[in-house]
């Protein structure tokens, strides 16, 4: 079916329209987590000054600040701060079924995986990081923050494997998706990204109705055009939970082995906790 320009007006409208709202949810919550911070920030070789600490068994003479040692009793070393040549490259899934929402005060999964990704983005760029979706160029300043939300908001690709040849040496890495169909394309991506000395995070968003299968009785499973009607839903509770416990813990053990980790976020949980947890995360793999 071809696209009248009226309607191609009216989608760039509905676009446009939702950017500035994208923007501002994505900028409370990088504040709300890490306001004026830089997690990813460690010791190591560089010119810039980062902090004093207290010398160590390990700290000669020569790295001993003895300026600032001596307005105290103790002696200090001054630690500068690593640079580094990594970049960070995001991936958001955005098959069909992270348009699933269970209650109409939730958001669908896709939404929150929209606020989270471009928050995280936020973040590593107030800290001078680079950064760019998977596949995509990965830039440092504060217009690359407008890029990835128009990206994150025009994005209507099915796409649900992040592209493993996309990977590229020096990137840490962060994928969320859902995780609810065939996963192959996960031990693949980790694979490719353990013979280039990748770290990044698997981060798996869910509704808690998927989480927790509260359905009894007649139902029917929609998933994009898959179909399923059950006359007893409730019989289907304890072997759905057990398959998806399965998935999980697959998921953690392939993270794992890869120096990668796993995490999981439902859509009614406060959104700074997972942001936090990206943060945190993110900044102990750079280590």
């Amino acid at each position: 079916m071809s696209v009248t320009p009226t309607d191609l007006r009216a989608r760039a409208e509905g676009v446009a329209g939702h950017l500035p709202g994208l923007i501002l949810s994505a900028e409370r919550l990088a504040a709300m987590v890490a306001p004026g911070a830089h997690g990813l920030r460690r010791a190591g070789p560089g010119e810039d000054f980062w902090q004093y600490r207290p010398a160590g068994a390990g700290d000669g003479a020569r790295s001993i600040d003895w300026r600032r040692s001596g307005r105290s009793d103790s002696q200090f070393v001054r630690d500068r701060e690593a640079q580094t040549a990594q970049s960070a490259a995001l991936w958001l899934s955005r098959a069909p079924g992270m348009d699933f929402t269970g209650g109409p005060n939730r958001p669908t999964k896709a939404e929150r995986g929209q606020i989270l990704t471009l928050a995280l983005g936020m973040l590593m760029l107030r800290g001078g990081e680079k950064v760019g979706l998977l596949g995509q160029p990965a830039r440092a300043g504060r217009i690359q923050a407008d890029r990835l939300a128009e990206q994150l908001a025009t994005d209507t690709a099915a796409e649900d494997a992040a592209p493993a040849d996309a990977l590229r040496p020096n990137l840490r890495v962060v994928i969320l998706s859902d995780f609810l169909t065939d996963p192959g394309w996960v031990a693949d991506l980790l694979g490719q990204a353990a013979g280039l000395g990748l770290s990044g995070l698997l981060f798996q968003i869910l509704d808690p109705d998927e989480a927790h299968f509260p359905y009894d009785g007649a139902v029917e499973f929609r998933s994009g055009s898959l179909r399923h009607d059950s006359r007893d839903a409730g019989g289907l509770r304890a072997a759905y939970l057990a398959r998806l416990a399965e998935r999980q813990a697959w998921l953690e053990g392939q993270a794992r082995r890869a120096g990668w980790q796993f995490g999981t976020h439902l859509t009614d949980a406060d959104p700074a906790q997972a942001l936090n947890w990206l943060w945190q995360a993110l900044g102990q793999g750079a280590r």
